[in-house]
Parts: C-alpha cells; sequence; structure tokens
C-alpha cells in the first residue's frame, strides 16, 4: 500500500525506535516499534490529551510516572486459560505486575485535573486478594513456600529429617574410614548423597559407585548403609514435586478465572507508558502540543521553527551538524506549494519534516515546532521521494516515479463531484501529498507539462500538496491560480552553499552559471552559456535576485521592529508601574496629613477650652482678658495654614527649565520653548508629552505670560537615558519552588529565551539543592551576563536575579 511505502520513505520507522527508547516497559516499548496511526480526528485528539495530562502530571511529581513490577505476562494468561500450570516465576511476575498497576492508579487518583487519565483508570481492577495469595505461596525466588499448605509443611518436615539422618552416617562413615576417603566431603551425583572413595580402596566401603573423577582416582560412592534412607528421600521429593504443583495449579486457576480483567489491565498499562513515552520524548524534543485547525473556517497552518526530528536525534547522540527550522505559514487558500531551489538544498528535507510533523500530531506526539502549532488533521499522508529506479523490474527513474504518483492518485479516492468552473473535486479532501522532483527523469518539456497538469489535479483533490521541482515553468503557476504558492530554499552565492532557510512568496532562481564560473570554468564558455539560455531568463534571475534581497531587507527591519516594540512595551509596563506607586504614595501622604490636620484642631480646641475656664473662675479683669486675646491669637497663628502667595506673573519657561503641570501633578524638563500656538515639549521620567503653555507654572507658583507670535526656539533633544530601571513585575518573576531541577531548567530556558530584561528566581531555602541547580544553570547559560542575590525586600538569599545580556 502506498502509505507503507510513505511510512518507508519518511524514515518513520526509526522514529518509532526512539520513541520505544523512551518506554518503561516491554509491553510499551513494542507498541512504540509497532505504532498504529489512527484513522480519526477522535483517537488523535484523545491520545493528545493522554500526552498532554502525562506531562503536566509528570511536571508535578519528584521521580515521575513509575512502572516497576509490570511485565508483559500475556503469554502466561494465555497458558494458564489453556489449562497449564504456571512456574513460580510466572506467577510472581502476575503478582508484581498487579502491584505495579495499583501503584499507578494510586498516583493518578490523588492528583486534579487529569479527566483522561483519571477515566482510563477507572476500570482498572488489581485483585489484591490474588496478589497476596500469590505472595504467600511464592516467595522472592519464585519458590513455593512452606506454608503454601499443611501438606507441604509436613512433607519438607520430613525431608529435613531423612537429609539429617543421611549427612549424620556419612560423616560417621567419614570420620571411621578416613584413610578410604580422597577428602572429607560429602557431595551428591544423580540426586543421590555420596562420598569420594580412593579407587584403589573401594572395597573398604562397600556400596554403590554412581560417578567416577576423570581421572579415575577417586569413586563417588553411596554406602550400602545409606541406600534405604537415600531411597526414601527420594520419595518424599516426589511427594514433594507433586504437591508443589498442585498448589501452583491452584493459583494457576485462579488466574485464568480474572483473564479478561488482567488482560484489560495490561491493556490500560500500555496506553498509560506509551502515553509517557509521547510525553518524555516530547519533552525530549523541546516540542509542543499541536492544535488541529479547519481550513474551511480560514484557519491558518502554522509551523514555526519546524525541525526534522530525527535530525534533532542524530544531532544529540551521534554529533550530527546543527538543525535548522523552517517556517510553514500556509494561507487556507493555498493547496499547491512548489519548492524550488539548487540541489542539496534542504528541500526533500522540508518534505519529510512537514509529513513527519503530521504523522506525529495524528498519533499524540508534540510537534517540535515553537508554539503555537496549528496543523489540519490530515487523513492520509501519501510521499513520492526518492529515486524509485529498478533494474530487475527494468524500471527507469521516470517510471518509478509515475508508478508511485499513480497509487497515490488512487489512494486520493473516487468520490468526485463537480465544482462551479466544471472540474471535479472530492467534497472535502484531507490528505497531504509530498512530491519530490515531480516530472524529472524525462524530456524537460514533456515532464514539465505533465508536472503542471499533476499539481492542477492534485489542487481539486488533496487538502494540501507539496511539491519541489526545478522546472522554471511551475513557478508561474502562483500568478495563474490563486491556489498555488511558491517556495525556495536560499542560497549563499558568497559561499556556494545553501543556507536551508525556506523562502516564501519568492521561486528559486537557477545557480548553475555563477557556480560553474566560481568554480573555475572558462568565462567564454559560461557567457555563450547565458547566451544560449536567452536575455529573458537573466532578467528573469535578477528580478528574482532583487526579490530575494528585498526580502531580507524586510526581515531585518521587521525584525527591528518587533524589538523596538518590546522594548516600548517593556518601558510602558514599568512607567505605568511607577505612576500606580506614586499614586499610591500620594494617597498614602495625602491621609496622614488628614490625620495630623485632625489631631492639629483638637489640640488646638483643648488649649481654646483652657482659655475659656480661666476665665469663667471669678471676674475676669481687663488685663486678664487682654491674656486671654493674647493667648487665642497665638493659638490661631499656631494651627491656622499659612495663607498661599499669590502666582507672579511674567513667567517664561526656556529649555532646560523645569516646571511643573498641576493638572498631571508631575515636575517636568521643558525640552522644546514654547512655539507660537503657545505649545511647548516637556519629559518627565521616560515619558516625553507637549502640553500648553497655560498648563504649566513654574516651581515658585509663577504663572506664564501670554506667547506673543514669535518663531519657536530650535528643539534641542536630548538622549533617552540609557540605564533602563529594572523593575520587578509578575511577567519576569519566576516561581521554581518545589519544582525538580530538571523541570526548573526547563522553565529557566524558556523564560530566559523570551527575556529582555532582568529575571528574578524564587527558589527559596529548602536544602538548597535547588539553589545550587539554578546557579549552574545560569553560570553555563550563552544569555546570562551575571547573576545575584535579591535585594532584601526582594527575598535575599531565597531569590536570584538573573541579568540577561542585550
Amino acid at each position: 500500500m502506498i502509505e507503507s511505502e510513505t511510512l518507508e520513505l519518511l524514515e518513520w520507522h526509526r522514529l518509532c525506535q526512539h520513541l520505544a527508547t523512551f518506554a518503561a516497559t516491554k509491553l510499551g516499548a513494542t507498541a512504540a516499534r509497532h505504532l498504529k496511526i489512527p484513522d480519526s480526528q477522535i483517537q488523535s485528539e484523545q491520545l493528545l490529551e493522554q500526552t498532554k495530562e502525562v506531562y503536566q502530571l509528570e511536571s508535578r511529581l519528584t521521580t515521575g510516572l513509575s512502572f516497576e513490577g509490570i511485565q508483559d505476562i500475556g503469554d502466561s494468561l494465555e497458558r494458564a486459560e489453556r489449562s497449564g500450570v504456571l512456574a513460580g516465576e510466572e506467577l510472581l511476575a502476575i503478582a508484581t505486575t498487579l502491584a505495579g498497576a495499583r501503584s499507578l492508579r494510586r498516583v493518578i487518583d490523588n492528583q486534579e485535573d487529569l479527566p483522561i487519565l483519571t477515566e482510563l483508570v477507572a476500570d482498572l481492577r488489581t485483585y489484591p486478594e490474588l496478589e497476596q495469595e500469590i505472595h504467600r505461596c511464592i516467595d522472592e525466588r519464585a519458590q513455593v513456600t512452606d506454608r503454601a499448605s499443611q501438606k507441604l509443611g509436613e512433607i519438607r518436615t520430613d525431608l529435613r529429617r531423612v537429609r539429617s539422618q543421611i549427612t549424620q552416617k556419612l560423616q560417621n562413615i567419614l570420620q571411621a574410614k578416613s584413610g578410604a576417603v580422597q577428602e572429607q566431603l560429602i557431595t551428591q551425583r544423580s540426586d543421590r548423597f555420596v562420598i569420594p572413595v580412593k579407587a584403589p580402596q573401594k572395597d573398604a566401603i562397600p556400596g554403590i559407585v554412581h560417578d567416577t573423577s576423570t581421572s579415575g582416582a577417586t569413586l563417588y560412592v553411596e554406602p550400602n548403609s545409606v541406600v534405604p534412607l537415600g531411597n526414601q528421600l527420594r520419595q518424599i521429593i516426589r511427594r514433594e514435586q507433586a504437591e508443589e504443583e498442585t498448589i501452583r495449579r491452584v493459583l494457576t486457576e485462579q488466574v485464568a478465572a480474572v483473564k479478561p480483567d488482567l488482560e484489560r489491565l495490561l491493556a490500560i498499562a500500555t496506553t498509560l507508558d506509551m502515553a509517557t513515552a509521547r510525553s518524555r520524548y516530547s519533552f525530549w524534543l523541546g516540542a509542543n502540543p499541536p492544535r488541529f485547525i479547519q481550513r474551511e473556517d480560514k484557519e491558518i497552518i502554522t509551523l514555526r521553527n519546524l525541525r526534522h526530528p530525527l535530525l534533532v536525534w542524530q544531532q544529540q547522540h551521534e554529533q550530527g551538524q546543527p538543525v535548522v527550522p523552517v517556517d510553514l505559514l500556509i494561507n487556507p487558500l493555498i493547496r499547491v506549494v512548489t519548492i524550488t531551489g539548487p540541489n542539496t538544498g534542504g528541500k526533500t528535507v522540508t518534505l519529510k519534516t512537514l509529513g513527519l510533523a503530521a504523522l506525529m500530531a495524528k498519533v499524540g506526539l508534540f510537534v517540535p515546532a515553537r508554539e503555537p502549532v496549528e496543523i489540519p488533521w490530515f487523513d492520509k499522508v501519501l510521499a513520492d521521494i526518492g529515486d524509485e529506479q529498478s533494474l530487475q523490474q527494468s524500471l527507469s527513474t521516470f517510471s518509478g516515479h509515475i508508478r508511485r504518483i499513480s497509487r497515490i492518485l488512487e489512494a486520493l479516492g473516487n468520490g468526485e463531484s463537480g465544482s462551479e468552473n466544471g472540474e471535479k473535486e472530492i467534497p472535502n479532501p484531507q490528505s497531504l501529498v509530498l512530491l519530490d522532483e515531480v516530472g524529472a527523469g524525462t524530456d524537460p518539456v514533456e515532464g514539465s507539462a505533465l508536472a503542471i497538469a499533476l499539481l492542477q489535479y492534485l489542487a481539486n483533490h488533496a487538502q494540501l500538496t507539496i511539491a519541489t521541482t526545478h522546472f522554471g515553468e511551475l513557478k508561474a503557476l502562483k500568478y495563474e491560480d490563486e491556489r498555488f504558492e511558491n517556495a525556495s530554499v536560499e542560497f549563499d552565492e558568497s559561499t556556494l552553499s545553501p543556507t536551508y532557510r525556506l523562502l516564501w512568496g519568492i521561486p528559486g532562481r537557477s545557480n548553475a552559471l555563477t557556480i560553474a564560473l566560481r568554480l573555475g570554468l572558462k568565462p567564454e564558455v559560461v557567457e555563450e552559456a547565458k547566451i544560449q539560455v536567452g536575455e529573458a531568463t537573466d532578467e528573469v534571475n535578477q528580478v528574482i535576485a532583487g526579490l530575494e534581497a528585498q526580502r531580507r531587507r524586510q526581515e531585518t527591519k521587521a525584525a527591528e521592529a518587533q524589538s523596538l516594540l518590546q522594548q516600548a512595551e517593556r518601558l510602558y509596563k514599568e512607567v505605568s508601574a511607577k505612576a500606580a506607586s506614586l499614586e499610591e504614595r500620594e494617597s498614602s501622604l495625602r491621609a496622614s496629613q488628614e490625620i495630623a490636620v485632625q489631631q492639629a484642631i483638637a489640640q488646638a480646641k483643648g488649649e481654646i477650652a483652657q482659655v475659656i475656664r480661666r476665665l469663667q473662675k471669678g471676674t475676669p479683669t481687663a488685663q486678664e482678658a487682654q491674656q486671654a486675646t493674647n493667648a487665642l491669637n497665638q493659638i490661631g497663628q499656631q494651627y491656622q495654614p499659612a495663607t498661599p502667595a499669590k502666582p507672579k506673573a511674567g513667567f517664561m519657561p526656556k529649555v532646560g527649565d523645569r516646571v511643573r503641570i498641576p493638572k498631571l501633578g508631575q515636575i517636568a524638563d521643558v525640552i522644546t520653548a514654547p512655539d507660537e500656538d503657545g505649545e511647548l515639549s516637556v519629559r518627565f521620567g521616560l515619558m516625553k508629552m507637549t502640553v500648553k503653555l497655560q498648563d504649566v507654572e513654574s516651581l515658585d507658583g509663577q504663572k506664564p505670560e501670554p506667547v506673543v507670535k514669535a518663531k519657536p526656539a530650535p528643539a534641542t533633544v536630548t538622549p533617552p537615558p540609557q540605564n533602563v530601571p529594572e523593575i520587578r513585575t509578575s511577567k519576569n518573576t519566576i516561581d521554581l519552588r518545589g519544582k525538580r531541577v530538571a523541570d526548573a531548567e526547563y522553565i529557566l530556558d524558556k523564560a530566559i529565551s523570551e527575556a529582555t530584561g532582568p529575571v528574578w528566581i524564587i527558589h527559596g531555602y529548602g536544602t538548597g539543592k535547588l539553589r545550587q541547580g539554578v546557579h549552574a544553570f545560569l553560570q553555563q547559560h550563552p544569555r546570562v551576563n551575571n547573576y545575584e542575590p535579591a535585594e532584601q525586600a526582594d527575598g535575599g538569599t531565597g531569590v536570584t536575579v538573573a541579568h540577561i545580556k542585550k
């Protein structure tokens, strides 16, 4: 089937092998290596939710989910159902699997906000009574214990008694016939107790010879006096074996009685292990959860910084080259994207990366791209990548491609319906088609025509088609049909090597003649080739080169604009925080002033009351009345607020003066003199604004005089402050308390990569391990300039401030 061929072309089996290394059980690893791709979007969404919840759960746990004890007991269950007798090792494996599954369920039940996992383990039956019975009857060495049954206990008591009698008799013989024995040793041959006797002295100890040494000098003899006891011992051993088998048979029957529930337990444990493996693999990749979009709802395919997962593995484990990410932002109207450019430029890698990303999303894996990850759910991923040449089948490269493409078109389905323009298209095409070097391997004219017809057909019958090509005619499809788009891989002419960057909206241009000239081909040959190609082609290449240069300039300006926007947003937040702090401080001062005024009034009332009481005592004289008047005047002068001075007129602010803006309650610096309209520019803090002349006054309260029409003074712009204040906010503060060092490193790396200023890291005191881990991570991080403990008011040594390089 073409779907299986596609998986081979995309090297899906290698990704499954990588995923299997993250599984905790043999069952999970086997399931990962034979990963089944879901048939519906609902199944994919369920798998994604499982991965998300395990990802969330393991971020809370100290050691992650543990699958200790869970083993592959499937064969044992089958044999138990067929009335076979399980060995002690198999019964012990069943008991440990029950215990491991119960531990998993307990961990999940103790967590909140895990509806998918909670529902998954809700029907899990772990049969603790069966586990206890197995452990009662089978010990850690997988042997049946004496307590398994009373009969077995009695048999083993007899067994120990007879062994003791045999040993005692043999010890007596060894002492009595010490000259005839080779060494003072009791051993066993064929389950019979024997002693080593010198061959020449065999008649000294009559008995049965069970074995001879290699040299023939020693005979292993069971003395005649011990033979009856040996026979008795063998009979007891047979009785012991029969009783052990009876006990294991009873346990096996108990296992067989609950076989469906144990198979369900195995399936749930495997599902959990698979979800955990997907979560851990996604975390290792630095991937993010995808969201399935509906292109019919005008949603854009968004895959920024998309990396090839196999190349990431190769870089990490095989010292491969750094992975260059690609950006895929595809408009909902686009059905076909043609990628052009030089060989080895990354066109085929782009196809494989997108194909693997679509499959990873379908099986519940996160996609190695920057958030947000938005991709359609493709019912089929079909690919024609690589050379299909076969000498055995007499197939050329062209024939091999055509046969595979025919299978792709056949797999797209036959449910066609007419469209408005008369074209036939299926009602809801959901397939992703990836074509490498479409139309190659034959006459360029016919190959180009065939490629155009094929892509137009796929535009009607597939959700999205990505095709790589060297045919220049395919570049023009974009300008004839809005469903087509061009992209190209960038080529650095100065180094004669590709950059592996994907450029959108610009077709690739031919670099063959440029490369040939740089590599030393005679200039006259290259010039003759240019003449053969024609001036039109050269002009097209020049236009494309101009577009590429223009695009690079736009990208640079966009990056600068984004940086300025981020800085402006940061400054706005800091100024807003300062303004809020000042307002809070002003409100606090106003409240304290009101309290002081009320206290002064109360004190003044008390002093006036004392004066009145003195006058009321006896008959007041004129002298006493004058004294009371003086006292009241003093009280009035003490508590009555001073009359504000009237503002003086005639003030005119100049550049550099400091003025007050009563409406804003701010003191500002004048940076532009008043113009003929009576407006001037001022700055307070990091803010600049234009105000009316009548809205300002001097620091001593003078009002400005009206402006007479005159030429405005030249504005003197002072440079903005270089040192931006470092203010702690909720956005630049990270709380790592309770986190593991590994989880903390992941959170720190993400925060530092997005930070534009200092980062406050709360790690607390505790044992100090988290703080040590944080400091070790900061010390080696390339973006961290230095780090130090926070101010005492901000947490002291329980908080670390990391300063980010500009």
